[in-house]
């Protein structure tokens, strides 16, 4: 009878293998049980800097595997680059982007557990980081309507925040409104 019990449970264990082909075997590590905590610092997030190379191997490493990998390619300033996407699930969470000379230089960051020193996430009010957007912020040049404020934290580092306003998408909101708006994405770029 033990045996017979031995024998299902390898096979269901083998014809489940090819179901979990995407699944991170890292995660099964009891290091990532509780989760890894990323910080968006000046340098950039947690390992991955401006000397880190854009290559699957070395991002998967240094986000502990938390995250499928998908590469991209595309033009930024008529140049030809790549990027990885990090996904949780469907949900892209991160968008590592590289330079001409495969080297990190831009990391965008949507997930919610990624938080800088001082706390900042996505989500966070604009009211929690600013009294006003003069001086430090700038409507976003892709027409979304967004506004883009530097970091007070880091030079490396700024936030995308988004909201409700009825007004022009060419102009920044009153700060009045702009309290209520909140991080939807922040980004670390190395220059």
């Amino acid at each position: 009878m033990k045996i017979r019990s031995v024998l299902l449970l390898a096979c269901f264990s083998l014809a489940g293998c090819s179901t979990v082909s995407q699944m991170s075997w890292s995660s099964l590590s009891p290091f990532s049980w509780f989760g890894s905590d990323l910080t968006l610092s000046d340098s950039g997030l947690n390992n991955i800097t401006a000397s880190t190379a854009l290559d699957e191997a070395t991002l998967d490493k240094a986000l502990d595997g938390d995250y499928r990998l998908r590469k991209g390619m595309g033009i930024e300033n008529g140049q030809m680059v790549s990027y990885y996407e990090a996904l949780n699930g469907e949900k892209v969470e991160l968008v590592i982007h590289g330079d001409a000379n495969n080297r990190v230089s831009r990391i965008d960051v949507m997930d919610k557990a990624v938080k800088t020193p001082k706390g900042t996430a996505v989500g966070t009010p604009f009211a929690d980081l600013y009294s006003k957007a003069f001086g430090v912020c700038q409507v976003a040049e892709d027409d979304s309507g967004n506004v883009i404020c530097r970091s007070q934290e880091s030079s490396h580092i700024s936030y995308v925040f988004s909201g409700e306003w009825m007004g022009s998408k060419s102009i920044i909101p009153p700060d009045d409104k702009l309290k209520t708006w909140t991080i939807g994405k922040m980004v670390w770029q190395s220059q």
